[in-house]
């Protein structure tokens, strides 16, 4: 069986995925890290900045691990709704330069295991999209239906490193919804909470969007675990 490794952008989305897959804390690694067998998830902080210092510790030199980029994206076009599940062919970087989602067709298949799933392009951005307007903004440059901030640099370092590729992603926030700022400034570049930005909770708007989201995000990233098992299986 082909070894997967998933790759998360913020440590909630990789433990909500473990929980989901049964899978156990791999204590030997210096950061928080999941999995048996062949199946590993690990978070790799907001625009994969943390990947190139984690890829060894999860990959041996060896190794050419199935790469699955996974957790929760934003939707741009209007069609989608939050948890649908997002299995783009392409994602396009900031710089316009289109790149190939390189796992088999089998494997693919596997993902969306029958389940309604979207093809296409998506767009990986290097700071969040965050209303209607940037969505639609993005979707007319770019052609994408979904956005995320990880995608293409996870794309980019399974490519050099001759590892095929998977993007798995459902959408927590549509088209049509904004998300605060002072939302976006809770996580810190690592992926977890910011301690002092919790303050911001105390502001009922960004309290009400906050429950929101967790609840858009819980319903996307189950999407996300369903598809992961059906791979892994």
């Amino acid at each position: 069986m082909v070894a997967i490794l998933v790759l998360t952008a913020v440590e909630l989305e990789a433990r909500a995925l473990a929980r989901a897959l049964s899978l156990p804390s791999l204590p030997s690694l210096s950061f928080p890290a999941f999995g048996r067998g062949t199946l590993r998830v690990a978070p790799v902080g907001l625009r994969a900045g943390l990947l190139g210092s984690r890829w060894a510790a999860l990959v041996s030199a060896s190794d050419r691990p199935l790469v699955v980029s996974a957790g929760v994206c934003g939707g741009l076009d209007p069609a989608l709704h939050v948890g649908d599940l997002v299995l783009p062919d392409a994602v396009i970087n900031d710089d316009g330069l289109r790149l190939p989602v390189t796992g088999s067709d089998a494997q693919r298949a596997a993902a969306a295991g029958g389940a309604p799933a979207r093809a296409g392009v998506m767009a990986t951005a290097s700071r969040a999209v965050a209303t209607p307007e940037a969505k639609a903004a993005l979707r007319a440059a770019t052609g994408a239906i979904a956005v995320d901030m990880e995608s293409a640099t996870i794309l980019e370092a399974a490519a050099a490193r001759g590892c095929s590729s998977l993007v798995v992603r459902a959408v927590s926030d549509d088209a049509h919804e904004s998300l605060p700022d002072e939302l976006m400034r809770l996580v810190g570049a690592d992926g977890r909470i910011r301690c002092g930005g919790v303050v911001a909770l105390a502001h009922p708007r960004v309290l009400r969007s906050a429950l929101q989201i967790r609840r858009s995000s819980r319903r996307a990233l189950e999407s996300v675990a369903g598809s992961l098992a059906r791979l892994a299986a």
